[in-house]
Protein backbone atom coordinates (compact mmCIF):
# COMPACT_ATOMS: atom_id res chain seq x y z
CA UNK A 1 0.00 0.00 0.00
CA UNK A 2 3.14 2.21 0.48
CA UNK A 3 3.96 4.44 -2.21
CA UNK A 4 8.15 5.51 -2.46
CA UNK A 5 10.36 7.96 -4.26
CA UNK A 6 13.25 5.43 -3.67
CA UNK A 7 14.16 8.54 -0.83
CA UNK A 8 11.05 9.35 0.26
CA UNK A 9 7.50 8.49 0.83
CA UNK A 10 4.88 9.81 -1.24
CA UNK A 11 3.55 12.27 1.52
CA UNK A 12 6.98 13.70 3.08
CA UNK A 13 7.57 14.46 -1.05
CA UNK A 14 4.51 16.12 -1.22
CA UNK A 15 5.34 17.91 2.04
CA UNK A 16 8.72 19.81 0.51
CA UNK A 17 6.55 22.10 -1.26
CA UNK A 18 6.58 24.37 1.78
CA UNK A 19 10.53 24.63 1.44
CA UNK A 20 10.00 27.05 -1.49
CA UNK A 21 6.79 28.50 -0.35
CA UNK A 22 8.35 29.54 3.21
CA UNK A 23 11.68 30.64 1.08
CA UNK A 24 9.12 33.02 -0.51
CA UNK A 25 7.12 34.02 2.13
CA UNK A 26 10.58 34.88 4.22
CA UNK A 27 11.53 37.26 1.37
CA UNK A 28 8.24 39.06 1.18
CA UNK A 29 8.68 39.47 5.11
CA UNK A 30 12.07 40.98 4.64
CA UNK A 31 11.10 43.16 2.70
CA UNK A 32 7.34 44.75 2.88
CA UNK A 33 6.38 42.59 6.32
CA UNK A 34 3.48 41.35 4.18
CA UNK A 35 2.69 38.00 3.22
CA UNK A 36 -0.41 37.54 1.75
CA UNK A 37 -3.37 35.37 3.09
CA UNK A 38 -3.20 32.99 0.00
CA UNK A 39 0.38 31.87 0.49
CA UNK A 40 -1.04 29.53 2.88
CA UNK A 41 -4.25 28.17 1.35
CA UNK A 42 -2.19 25.66 -1.06
CA UNK A 43 0.02 24.66 1.54
CA UNK A 44 -3.48 23.69 3.62
CA UNK A 45 -4.70 22.14 0.92
CA UNK A 46 -1.38 19.62 0.65
CA UNK A 47 -1.33 19.37 4.53
CA UNK A 48 -4.77 18.11 4.07
CA UNK A 49 -3.65 15.27 1.30
CA UNK A 50 -0.67 14.74 3.07
CA UNK A 51 -2.38 13.68 6.45
CA UNK A 52 -5.20 11.93 4.90
CA UNK A 53 -2.20 9.71 2.69
CA UNK A 54 -0.40 9.26 6.02
CA UNK A 55 -3.57 8.12 7.51
CA UNK A 56 -3.91 5.19 5.07
CA UNK A 57 -0.61 4.03 4.80
CA UNK A 58 -0.44 3.89 8.85
CA UNK A 59 -3.11 0.80 8.15
CA UNK A 60 -0.84 -1.05 6.90
CA UNK A 61 1.29 -1.24 10.37
CA UNK A 62 0.98 -2.64 13.92
CA UNK A 63 -1.56 -0.83 16.67
CA UNK A 64 1.16 0.79 18.47
CA UNK A 65 2.07 2.94 15.40
CA UNK A 66 -1.20 3.62 14.87
CA UNK A 67 -1.36 4.82 18.47
CA UNK A 68 1.61 7.03 18.29
CA UNK A 69 0.66 8.57 15.08
CA UNK A 70 -2.63 9.41 16.09
CA UNK A 71 -0.83 11.10 19.40
CA UNK A 72 1.59 12.90 17.62
CA UNK A 73 -1.16 14.58 15.44
CA UNK A 74 -3.31 15.45 18.35
CA UNK A 75 -0.59 17.23 19.87
CA UNK A 76 0.66 18.97 16.67
CA UNK A 77 -2.89 20.10 15.90
CA UNK A 78 -4.24 20.49 19.41
CA UNK A 79 -1.01 22.25 20.84
CA UNK A 80 1.53 23.66 18.19
CA UNK A 81 -1.90 24.93 15.91
CA UNK A 82 -3.51 26.77 18.91
CA UNK A 83 -0.06 28.43 20.10
CA UNK A 84 0.01 30.32 16.69
CA UNK A 85 -3.53 31.96 17.38
CA UNK A 86 -2.58 32.49 21.35
CA UNK A 87 0.53 34.31 20.26
CA UNK A 88 -1.04 36.34 17.77
CA UNK A 89 -3.85 37.11 20.08
CA UNK A 90 -0.97 38.32 22.88
CA UNK A 91 0.45 40.12 19.90
CA UNK A 92 3.81 38.40 19.88
CA UNK A 93 2.90 37.32 16.25
CA UNK A 94 1.41 39.42 13.53
CA UNK A 95 -1.19 37.52 11.48
CA UNK A 96 1.38 36.26 8.75
CA UNK A 97 3.87 34.46 11.74
CA UNK A 98 0.27 33.13 13.18
CA UNK A 99 -1.33 31.40 10.18
CA UNK A 100 2.23 30.63 9.27
CA UNK A 101 2.95 28.52 12.50
CA UNK A 102 -0.80 26.98 12.25
CA UNK A 103 0.13 25.64 8.46
CA UNK A 104 3.15 23.90 9.81
CA UNK A 105 1.37 22.26 12.52
CA UNK A 106 -0.56 20.61 9.95
CA UNK A 107 1.66 19.90 7.10
CA UNK A 108 4.31 18.10 9.52
CA UNK A 109 2.47 16.57 12.53
CA UNK A 110 5.10 13.91 12.55
CA UNK A 111 8.50 13.61 11.41
CA UNK A 112 9.53 13.33 7.76
CA UNK A 113 12.11 10.52 6.28
CA UNK A 114 14.63 11.65 3.42
CA UNK A 115 17.17 8.50 2.54
CA UNK A 116 20.06 9.94 1.06
CA UNK A 117 23.43 8.41 -0.09
CA UNK A 118 25.03 10.18 3.34
CA UNK A 119 22.37 8.61 5.45
CA UNK A 120 18.58 9.51 6.50
CA UNK A 121 17.34 12.71 7.29
CA UNK A 122 16.66 14.71 9.78
CA UNK A 123 19.50 13.25 11.80
CA UNK A 124 17.93 14.48 15.20
CA UNK A 125 14.91 13.37 16.02
CA UNK A 126 13.19 14.20 19.66
CA UNK A 127 11.24 11.63 21.53
CA UNK A 128 8.46 13.29 21.36
CA UNK A 129 8.53 13.14 17.68
CA UNK A 130 6.29 15.81 17.18
CA UNK A 131 8.00 17.77 13.76
CA UNK A 132 5.83 20.39 13.77
CA UNK A 133 7.32 21.10 17.71
CA UNK A 134 11.15 20.63 16.26
CA UNK A 135 10.01 23.74 13.92
CA UNK A 136 8.87 26.03 16.63
CA UNK A 137 11.81 24.94 18.74
CA UNK A 138 14.45 26.18 16.36
CA UNK A 139 12.46 29.00 15.12
CA UNK A 140 12.67 30.14 18.33
CA UNK A 141 16.40 29.72 19.01
CA UNK A 142 16.80 31.14 15.65
CA UNK A 143 14.91 34.21 16.10
CA UNK A 144 17.15 34.40 19.32
CA UNK A 145 20.18 35.39 17.33
CA UNK A 146 18.38 38.71 16.36
CA UNK A 147 18.71 40.57 19.79
CA UNK A 148 21.64 39.37 20.27
CA UNK A 149 22.94 40.83 16.75
CA UNK A 150 21.04 43.72 17.95
CA UNK A 151 23.12 44.79 20.97
CA UNK A 152 26.91 43.51 20.16
CA UNK A 153 25.90 46.34 16.83
CA UNK A 154 25.22 48.83 19.89
CA UNK A 155 27.97 47.86 21.78
CA UNK A 156 30.50 47.90 19.21
CA UNK A 157 29.03 52.12 18.43
CA UNK A 158 28.87 52.45 22.33
CA UNK A 159 25.41 52.81 22.08
CA UNK A 160 24.67 51.62 25.84
CA UNK A 161 20.99 52.34 26.40
CA UNK A 162 18.48 50.63 27.61
CA UNK A 163 17.43 50.27 24.45
CA UNK A 164 20.28 48.26 23.48
CA UNK A 165 18.81 45.19 23.35
CA UNK A 166 15.93 45.52 21.77
CA UNK A 167 16.64 48.35 19.23
CA UNK A 168 18.63 50.29 17.16
CA UNK A 169 18.65 53.96 17.07
CA UNK A 170 17.78 55.69 13.01
CA UNK A 171 17.54 59.09 11.82
CA UNK A 172 14.52 60.98 12.42
CA UNK A 173 14.03 61.85 8.86
CA UNK A 174 14.55 57.44 8.24
CA UNK A 175 11.43 56.61 10.55
CA UNK A 176 9.53 56.53 7.70
CA UNK A 177 11.20 53.98 5.91
CA UNK A 178 11.60 51.42 8.81
CA UNK A 179 9.15 48.80 10.09
CA UNK A 180 8.88 48.66 13.65
CA UNK A 181 8.26 49.90 16.59
CA UNK A 182 9.39 53.44 18.91
CA UNK A 183 11.34 53.02 21.74
CA UNK A 184 11.01 56.42 22.88
CA UNK A 185 8.39 59.46 23.78
CA UNK A 186 9.78 62.84 24.81
CA UNK A 187 9.86 61.58 28.52
CA UNK A 188 11.98 58.59 27.82
CA UNK A 189 12.80 55.23 27.17
CA UNK A 190 9.27 52.98 26.54
CA UNK A 191 8.24 48.95 25.17
CA UNK A 192 4.58 50.29 24.07
CA UNK A 193 5.72 53.57 21.32
CA UNK A 194 4.10 54.35 18.39
CA UNK A 195 3.93 51.58 16.00
CA UNK A 196 6.04 52.63 12.64
CA UNK A 197 3.19 51.19 9.75
CA UNK A 198 0.35 53.27 12.25
CA UNK A 199 2.37 56.40 11.90
CA UNK A 200 2.35 55.69 7.85
CA UNK A 201 -0.81 55.49 7.96
CA UNK A 202 -1.37 58.65 10.03
CA UNK A 203 0.87 60.74 7.07
CA UNK A 204 -1.11 59.40 4.45
CA UNK A 205 -4.29 60.30 6.26
CA UNK A 206 -3.29 63.76 6.11
CA UNK A 207 -1.72 63.88 3.18
CA UNK A 208 1.48 65.41 4.69
CA UNK A 209 5.22 63.98 4.97
CA UNK A 210 7.57 63.77 8.17
CA UNK A 211 10.17 66.52 7.00
CA UNK A 212 6.65 68.96 6.41
CA UNK A 213 5.32 67.89 10.19
CA UNK A 214 8.44 68.06 11.38
CA UNK A 215 9.55 72.09 9.66
CA UNK A 216 6.33 73.85 10.65
CA UNK A 217 5.10 71.35 14.02
CA UNK A 218 2.61 74.35 14.98
CA UNK A 219 1.26 74.46 11.76
CA UNK A 220 0.24 70.85 11.72
CA UNK A 221 -0.63 70.03 15.48
CA UNK A 222 -4.08 71.57 15.53
CA UNK A 223 -5.63 70.52 12.08
CA UNK A 224 -8.84 72.42 11.89
CA UNK A 225 -10.15 69.99 8.60
CA UNK A 226 -8.68 66.75 8.19
CA UNK A 227 -8.47 65.75 4.13
CA UNK A 228 -9.09 61.89 5.04
CA UNK A 229 -7.56 60.04 2.54
CA UNK A 230 -7.08 56.98 2.20
CA UNK A 231 -4.73 55.58 5.00
CA UNK A 232 -3.79 52.35 2.57
CA UNK A 233 -1.99 49.19 5.56
CA UNK A 234 0.76 51.47 6.48
CA UNK A 235 3.23 49.90 4.08
CA UNK A 236 6.45 51.93 2.92
CA UNK A 237 5.41 52.06 -0.96
CA UNK A 238 2.75 54.14 -1.26
CA UNK A 239 1.52 57.77 -3.07
CA UNK A 240 1.51 61.13 -1.76
CA UNK A 241 -2.16 61.97 -1.06
CA UNK A 242 -3.90 65.28 -0.78
CA UNK A 243 -2.93 67.24 2.41
CA UNK A 244 -5.02 69.05 4.59
CA UNK A 245 -2.93 72.13 4.68
CA UNK A 246 -2.96 72.22 9.01
CA UNK A 247 -3.94 75.14 10.70
CA UNK A 248 -2.09 78.20 11.81
CA UNK A 249 -5.15 79.06 14.09
CA UNK A 250 -4.56 80.42 17.68
CA UNK A 251 -7.56 78.23 18.81
CA UNK A 252 -6.11 74.81 20.26
CA UNK A 253 -8.59 71.98 19.90
CA UNK A 254 -8.32 69.03 22.49
CA UNK A 255 -7.56 66.77 20.01
CA UNK A 256 -3.98 67.50 19.17
CA UNK A 257 -2.77 66.20 15.79
CA UNK A 258 -6.03 64.73 15.25
CA UNK A 259 -5.52 61.68 16.26
CA UNK A 260 -8.97 60.77 17.60
CA UNK A 261 -10.54 61.67 15.00
CA UNK A 262 -8.14 58.94 12.64
CA UNK A 263 -7.89 56.55 15.07
CA UNK A 264 -11.89 56.64 15.29
CA UNK A 265 -11.77 56.24 11.61
CA UNK A 266 -9.24 53.52 11.27
CA UNK A 267 -8.00 50.66 13.74
CA UNK A 268 -3.70 51.08 12.77
CA UNK A 269 -3.03 48.20 14.50
CA UNK A 270 -4.31 49.04 18.20
CA UNK A 271 -2.42 52.05 18.45
CA UNK A 272 -4.22 54.30 20.77
CA UNK A 273 -4.23 58.36 20.55
CA UNK A 274 -2.06 58.57 23.48
CA UNK A 275 0.94 56.72 21.54
CA UNK A 276 -0.33 58.61 18.11
CA UNK A 277 -0.15 62.03 20.00
CA UNK A 278 3.60 60.65 21.68
CA UNK A 279 4.94 59.96 18.95
CA UNK A 280 4.31 62.25 17.12
CA UNK A 281 5.54 64.85 19.13
CA UNK A 282 8.47 62.96 19.58
CA UNK A 283 9.25 62.93 16.22
CA UNK A 284 8.24 66.37 15.67
CA UNK A 285 10.92 67.99 18.62
CA UNK A 286 13.85 65.31 18.00
CA UNK A 287 16.89 66.85 16.40
CA UNK A 288 18.76 63.83 15.26
CA UNK A 289 17.38 60.25 15.66
CA UNK A 290 15.33 57.97 17.70
CA UNK A 291 15.44 54.55 19.21
CA UNK A 292 13.37 51.93 17.07
CA UNK A 293 12.82 48.21 17.80
CA UNK A 294 13.01 46.53 14.09
CA UNK A 295 9.99 44.81 13.21
CA UNK A 296 11.25 41.08 13.38
CA UNK A 297 10.06 39.12 10.27
CA UNK A 298 9.45 36.22 12.39
CA UNK A 299 8.98 34.00 9.32
CA UNK A 300 12.44 34.25 8.35
CA UNK A 301 13.47 32.80 11.57
CA UNK A 302 10.36 29.97 10.66
CA UNK A 303 11.83 29.13 7.50
CA UNK A 304 15.75 28.74 9.22
CA UNK A 305 14.20 26.77 11.57
CA UNK A 306 12.12 24.16 8.74
CA UNK A 307 15.11 23.74 7.20
CA UNK A 308 17.14 23.40 10.01
CA UNK A 309 14.57 20.86 11.29
CA UNK A 310 14.68 18.80 7.53
CA UNK A 311 18.33 18.42 7.45
CA UNK A 312 19.84 18.30 10.87
CA UNK A 313 17.03 17.84 13.14
CA UNK A 314 15.92 19.13 16.42
CA UNK A 315 18.46 21.71 17.61
CA UNK A 316 17.47 21.97 21.42
CA UNK A 317 17.05 18.09 21.58
CA UNK A 318 20.63 18.06 20.17
CA UNK A 319 22.23 20.09 22.80
CA UNK A 320 20.39 18.54 25.90
CA UNK A 321 21.74 15.10 24.40
CA UNK A 322 24.83 16.37 23.79
CA UNK A 323 25.45 17.27 27.74
CA UNK A 324 23.50 14.32 28.93
CA UNK A 325 20.46 15.79 30.07
CA UNK A 326 18.40 13.33 27.91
Amino acid sequence: MSLSLGFVSGPDALRLIAVPVFAWAAYRDVKTRRVPNRTWLPLVAVGVLALAWDAWLITDTGAFQRRLFIVRVVLSLGLIAPLGYLFWLLGGFGGADAKALMTLALLFPTYPTFYLTSGAYPATEATIGVFSLTILSNTVLAGLCYPLVLTARNAIDREFTPAMFVGRPVAVGSVVDEYGRLLETTDGFTRDGLDLDALRMYLRWRGISLSELRTEPARYRYPLSVARNDPGDGSIAGERAVTDGGSRAAIRPIDAWGAERFLAEHDAYGTTPAQLREGLELLATEPDSVWITPGIPFVVPMFVGLVVALTYGDVLFGLLLAIGAV
